[in-house]
């Protein structure tokens, strides 16, 4: 995978079989016992999944806080064991949005893939129930997602498998969404590992190569 960017957002990952709320609860105690030192944490996001757990993303609001908790905690024990932590590989919506440049990055993604979008779009409506799947590329089109999926969500899932790149929603529909890699054999790795994977209970994730 390629070197990650530095930006305000950081992700910890410690090899420890506690529960996700254990996690961000534990970060969050280490960051309210020394504010001053680390900065204002915005958020801290930790997900239920296998291949997540023991990883914890965390928010800070300016960059230089989130490159002193990089190379002050870099190794902290944690659960008996060190801590190793990056930056994130890209801003969060949060930030984003402080910076005024959340409208931008979305009309940028709507522009970019507004032809893939709306071609799978028109398949799907053509044939309810059914999800085409098109020869292999470097983007996949997720279906059958519960309301609450969001894009950071999304983005904690597939960053785990080299050459992830981004997420893109689509507007007005909350089931679907777009995931891009740098070629097709990582985007393949991706959907054969997370294919079926349940969201919620509810929502078994359909994973397909998208139109090209």
């Amino acid at each position: 995978m390629k070197e990650m960017e530095d930006n305000n957002s950081l992700v910890f990952i410690v090899d420890v079989k506690a529960k996700e709320r254990q996690i961000k609860q534990a970060v969050k105690m280490l960051y309210d016992l020394d504010v001053a030192k680390f900065g204002h944490v915005v958020d801290i996001v930790a997900l239920k999944t296998m291949k997540m757990r023991g990883q914890a993303f965390v928010i800070f609001k300016e960059l230089g806080s989130s490159t002193n908790a990089l190379r002050q905690l870099q190794g902290f024990p944690f659960y008996g064991k060190p801590m190793r932590i990056q930056y994130a590989k890209t801003d969060s919506d949060i930030i984003s949005k402080m910076r005024g440049t959340f409208a931008d990055k979305e009309k940028k993604k709507e522009k970019k893939k507004a032809k893939t979008v709306e071609q799978t779009a028109t398949t799907m409506n053509k044939k309810p129930g059914q999800v085409p799947d098109y020869p292999p590329n470097y983007i996949l089109f997720l279906n059958n997602l519960p309301e609450e999926t969001n894009e950071m969500m999304l983005s904690m899932l597939f960053n785990q498998f080299p050459g992830f790149k981004e997420v893109r929603l689509v507007p007005g529909r909350h089931d679907i969404a777009f995931v891009e890699f740098e070629n097709d054999g990582q985007a393949g790795a991706a959907r054969d590992a997370l294919q079926g994977f349940k969201i919620t209970p509810s929502h078994a994730m359909k994973i397909t190569y998208a139109k090209k």
